[in-house]
């Protein structure tokens, strides 16, 4: 296989020789010109003078005086024309935030209404005109008459007439926003692209310095299928002044038949404009050469990239050099996938560029912008904000600093961070966190923070090359952005800058290293044109990938860009089956890699243009279609043996008296032993964060709180139901600063409370409004204590040696009414009160477990033994059934109070030793419990449920 820019390159030496360097050779993109110089090399082998080489966006940008706009500056240049109109048709401006999206679309128009030299009066006076757009809809059926007028319906009447107002206003001000916008950029000498290709259009070219420069040699255009309007004249001028050659790469098959749609621009190119193609005769390799294609057929979009190093074997042997194998992403999302596939090993190079916003630097730098939003809203950040900068890869900090900051946070719960305290750290915190005040000072400011930063990786020798890379290029992109932005944004919204800077960091991407001329060449469609390959592996070889079902968004409606020769639906079809026809027409292996799942953003079909091959060409086929297989494991018991020395040592320490076992901690063993293990053995917590946010657990904790200031000053006291009736006044602010005490460890933390936060207050508010009402009923009792600390030994019987252990809790509140001296746990969640037998409350694998009733005897049993009490009582206060009166234990018997709760005592107190001794049995392994329900909101159930 001769690779095409080699065939150009042979041409051209014969035709040229040493006069090459004369010319001027023009391509669609950058890359074919490393190709081209390495074949004008291997051809000439000798030293010589290279030809000028360009893009055309290069070449045409060369021919006028002015500078490139790029969008930003066309962005706020239009912005400022518009509001003009606006103003003058005694309507009100439009913000920046408002009209960005509307610019993008209008901006897109512009260029192609110059590109293609269409007059933008003409075309926007027919849309003005509403009795031609009426005429658009000529060709619509009753069906979709009846859709548009629904359409319109959807609106009051009134706002119906307004919309058409506005529509119709807008295309009566957009003749004189294109004719103003333009008039404005040349009054600041620039010049968008599209009005360059206009402008060259429209001139003399033989007038043009820039074009006398080639006056010796030529202009060579090479590899152009697709051309606008205004190419086409600017080629067409060339040519007829002897100044113009053209290589164009045709092949028959596609070229002769005029149902080819991949032949649709050349044939024009060729037969109605009259270019002439320097290979008169165009190739047949397309139907006359052998090619062998491999369809793949896989299930996900990453599994796509997974059979790469499969696809990839047979070229592994092979030496690597120019024009052999190129993987082609047609779906360039792909990219990483690939990149995390591909061998280690394997000579690899990648010329699409790592995307700036998939990589840490982006992370930070966006990290940036979002603290400077927070501060500007309240002068502080919160805590996960911090956090994120302390964690960040690229702060730099040590981990003991990064350990000792967060545990400083966690301890004081600090939810927001005042300015002041994070400059007080001094150090990256002093630079990293200084609040930017005027919006045209962001950009600067973050220039200057990625320089500090990047200066501060550098000296630690932290930095890893790819990521030197994207800062270089952050830095270059943050350069350009000032550049343009510092005149326009002094005096806009704050926000919407940040949304500028960090729209145009997005766009930021990296060249990734490698050799252009060796190896495997990993590419978008895009940028392998004029190339070809031995072996061709397209990935994303989808329908709606390539070809598109999408030309973008556009004011102009599609029969107007069909009238006026605008890029329509169909164009995209031609484009992309020539790229794809030409890179498979030298090509001699063939892969095809899709993916033939169905979802939400795929339709799991294969390309068309694959179809149209398989059943229109002579290439060989191999459908394959892989499998990902899917298994079930059968499902491994965990088990614990309590045998291993570190486990018994854990054990032995609640024996020893050294650790205690607190009610929480059995009724976790006895629900799910392996609970027990990873929380109490070893020691597995979840890692603490500071959050605003409540969870259930926490509305218990304010609860209990605001009960302990309500009843604190009362210890010893007869509480009354008029004490409760007047004191209750006060629930609202110890509501409050119970809330703040949870959430900072301050009571008198000032919070200014978010929406859900008001929620919680009020939720807890009622639930004490509840209890208090079921204390005025029981009044007059006497409160003994609230949150009292208990602890008391139980001993039990393990190998025919008595044992004993500490158990330790607190108590909510313990008070005497009528003789009675009860136990009071507050409960927020779906406790219950029934039980069946006290037997069923231990047994780990059944249903019946009542943690609640478990906690509270043995909270009786320690208290009792503590105090040396009797008959003291167990109540529960569910506050979401307490309502109904209800706060004793009951079951099927009775109530558990008086001579029932007496008799469960000791049945209760057996079955827990015999819990006790299993707990510490080093024959009875932890596991987890046979019934799911019991471990159903385990935060450990990853780590054993399989």
């Amino acid at each position: 296989m001769t690779p095409f820019l080699k065939e150009v390159a042979q041409d051209l030496v014969t035709k040229f020789g040493d006069d090459l360097q004369h010319c001027a050779i023009v391509f669609n993109n950058n890359r074919p010109a490393t190709y081209l110089r390495k074949y004008l090399s291997e051809i000439i082998k000798k030293p010589f003078f290279s030809p000028s080489i360009f893009t055309i966006q290069q070449f045409f940008a060369g021919s006028v005086k002015e500078k490139s706009a790029d969008f930003y500056l066309q962005f706020f240049t239009l912005l400022k024309v518009y509001n003009e109109l606006l103003t003058e048709e005694g309507m009100p401006m439009l913000k920046s935030s408002q009209f960005f999206p509307l610019a993008k679309i209008m901006l897109s128009d512009f260029a192609q209404i110059d590109n293609d030299l269409v007059d933008a009066d003409i075309l926007y006076r027919e849309l003005e005109d509403v009795a031609k757009i009426n005429l658009e809809f000529d060709y619509l059926s009753k069906e979709q008459y009846e859709f548009l007028a629904q359409f319109w319906q959807s609106y009051s009447e009134g706002k119906h007439k307004k919309q058409q107002e506005l529509f119709i206003k807008m295309w009566r001000r957009m003749p004189k926003l294109y004719n103003r916008f333009h008039e404005e950029l040349k009054a600041q000498n620039y010049i968008t692209n599209g009005k360059v290709y206009r402008q060259l259009a429209q001139s003399d070219l033989s007038e043009l310095v820039f074009f006398k420069n080639f006056e010796e040699g030529k202009i060579i255009f090479v590899g152009f299928n697709a051309l606008s309007r205004a190419e086409a004249k600017v080629f067409t001028k060339l040519q007829e002044a002897n100044k113009a050659l053209f290589y164009f790469d045709v092949d028959t098959y596609y070229f002769d038949d005029e149902l080819q749609e991949a032949g649709l621009f050349l044939r024009k190119n060729i037969n109605q404009l009259g270019l002439k193609n320097v290979f008169e005769t165009p190739s047949t390799s397309f139907s006359s050469e052998e090619h062998h294609v491999n369809v793949y057929k896989v299930q996900g979009h990453s599994a796509q990239a997974k059979i790469l190093n499969t696809i990839l074997k047979g070229d592994e042997a092979k030496p690597q050099e120019i024009g052999n194998t190129a993987i082609i992403l047609a779906d360039e999302s792909l990219l990483i996938p690939a990149l995390q596939t591909i061998e280690d090993g394997v000579d690899l190079n990648v010329t699409m560029g790592f995307a700036l916003a998939g990589s840490t630097v982006f992370g930070l730098a966006d990290l940036w912008l979002n603290s400077q939003l927070e501060l500007r809203a309240k002068n502080f950040i919160t805590y996960q904000t911090l956090e994120a900068f302390v964690t960040h890869p690229l702060t730099g900090l040590s981990a003991k600093l990064k350990a000792n900051i967060q545990t400083a946070l966690l301890k004081d719960k600090v939810v927001n961070i005042e300015l002041d305290r994070l400059q007080k750290q001094g150090g990256i915190f002093l630079e990293f966190y200084k609040k930017v005040e005027e919006p045209e000072m962001l950009v600067s400011e973050l220039l200057r923070i990625m320089k500090y930063l990047l200066s501060r990786l550098s000296a630690q020798q932290m930095l890893k090359k790819v990521d030197a890379d994207l800062f270089v290029k952050t830095i270059e992109e943050l350069n350009r952005l000032n550049d343009t932005l510092k005149n326009f944004v002094k005096d806009e919204e704050f926000h919407f800058v940040v949304q500028l800077i960090q729209k145009s960091l997005k766009g930021v991407s990296v060249p990734l290293s490698g050799d252009p001329l060796k190896g495997i060449q990993l590419m978008g469609l895009l940028e392998s044109r004029n190339l070809n390959f031995d072996h061709v592996i397209f990935l994303g070889f989808n329908e709606g990938i390539i070809p598109k079902t999408n030309i973008g968004n556009s004011f102009i409606p599609d029969n107007i860009r069909r009238a006026y020769g605008l890029p329509v639906l169909e164009n995209l079809d031609a484009i992309s089956s020539y790229m794809v026809y030409r890179l498979l027409q030298r090509a001699k292996n063939i892969s095809l890699v899709y993916n033939g799942l169905t979802d939400e953003s795929n339709s799991g079909e294969v390309s068309r243009i694959l179809k149209q091959l398989e059943y229109e060409s002579s290439f060989s086929f191999c459908n394959n279609s892989l499998q990902l297989s899917v298994t079930t494991e059968r499902r491994e018991e965990v088990i614990i043996d309590k045998k291993n020395p570190v486990i018994q040592q854990a054990l032995n320490r609640y024996l020893k008296g050294e650790k205690h076992l607190s009610p929480s901690a059995l009724t976790l063993y006895i629900s799910n032993p392996i609970d027990f293990f990873f929380r109490y053995i070893a020691e597995i917590k979840e890692p603490e964060e500071v959050t605003a946010v409540i969870e259930a657990n926490q509305i218990g904790s304010i609860l209990h709180k605001v009960m302990e200031y309500f009843y604190r000053d009362e210890i010893r006291k007869e509480v009354t139901a008029e004490f409760i009736k007047q004191k209750r006044k006060q629930v609202k602010a110890m509501v409050e600063r119970a809330f703040n005490f949870v959430i900072t460890n301050k009571e008198e933390s000032v919070l200014e409370y978010s929406g859900m936060q008001k929620v919680i207050l009020s939720i807890v508010e009622a639930y004490v409004k509840i209890i208090l009402d079921r204390d005025i009923e029981d009044a007059p009792f006497t409160i003994l204590s609230l949150e009292e600390k208990i602890s008391a030994k139980l001993d039990f019987s393990l190998n025919d040696k008595i044992e004993e252990v500490s158990l330790f809790g607190y108590i909510d509140r313990i008070d005497v009414r009528n003789g009675v001296t009860r136990i009071i746990d507050y409960k927020t969640g779906s406790d219950k009160l029934t039980f069946s037998d006290i037997e069923k409350l231990f047994k780990t694998d059944g249903k019946q477990i009542n943690k609640a009733l478990i906690q509270t005897l043995i909270y009786t049993y320690a208290y009792e033994k503590q105090s040396g009490k009797k008959e003291v009582e167990p109540n529960l206060f569910v506050v979401k059934t307490m309502a109904d009166g209800n706060v004793y234990f009951r079951s099927r018997k009775s109530k558990l109070s008086d001579a029932y709760l007496e008799e469960v005592k000791p049945l209760f107190l057996s079955q827990l030793k015999e819990k006790l001794a299993e707990i510490f049995n080093l024959e009875v392994p932890f596991r987890a419990s046979l019934e799911p329900d019991n471990y159903k909101y385990s935060i450990y159930r990853t780590l054993f449920d399989r």
